[in-house]
């Protein structure tokens, strides 16, 4: 496969520079909130799913077969967007800006488009969404949450973000409604013995 050389300095380098240069007088706290944020913060649309999950126990067999596929339309959403990091070998805005950040830069061949964090985000939010509206209003705003703060920590580059965040919703609004065709598969289960896995009852 042929690599693309992305120079995403030249795109939006100043930018990310401001970024960076704010984190770096924001108090201490705040920087770390952020970090176990950007870190940790995907646990958050894994416990958002369980309660997808959960809830479409009491609904239609399409809502089920939703809820169950938000799981691998995310994981579909990563390896899309992961085969496109192989492709633009953009390199992290830390190793080529060699600014300071709130976080350590990853190491060389870590490439940094589009961003997988954002990607993962957007892909459970727009599942979400779709399948769950209450779920949905809380995971949208965490996912643009996820993609800001890998700027802020100096990860990426807001392009890297944007893309990531594009790829991920898009992957999940076509692939979400899809799912839903298995409701038919979904009743079947429910006349066995899994019932209680895809029924409330």
């Amino acid at each position: 496969m042929n690599h693309l050389a992305l120079g995403g300095a030249s795109m939006d380098g100043g930018l990310y520079t401001r970024i960076t240069g704010l984190a770096q007088h924001t108090p201490h706290g705040l920087n770390t909130l952020i970090s176990y944020w950007t870190d940790y913060g995907l646990g958050l649309f894994a416990v958002l799913m369980l309660i997808a999950w959960w809830r479409a126990r009491h609904g239609a067999p399409g809502a089920m077969a939703g809820a169950l596929a938000t799981p691998v339309v995310v994981v579909l959403a990563y390896a899309v967007n992961d085969l496109a990091k192989t492709v633009f070998d953009e390199q992290r805005p830390c190793q080529t800006l060699h600014t300071v950040t709130v976080e350590a830069c990853p190491g060389p061949g870590d490439w940094s488009f589009p961003s997988n964090h954002s990607a993962i985000a957007a892909a459970a939010a727009v599942a979400l969404l779709l399948g769950d509206r209450q779920l949905g209003r809380i995971a949208v705003p965490a996912a643009f949450l996820m993609a800001a703060s890998r700027v802020w920590v100096g990860a990426h580059y807001p392009h890297d973000v944007v893309v990531g965040l594009l790829v991920g919703a898009l992957v999940a609004w076509l692939g979400t409604p899809l799912a839903r065709h298995a409701g038919p598969a979904v009743e079947r289960v429910r006349a066995t013995r899994l019932r209680p896995l895809v029924a409330a009852r």
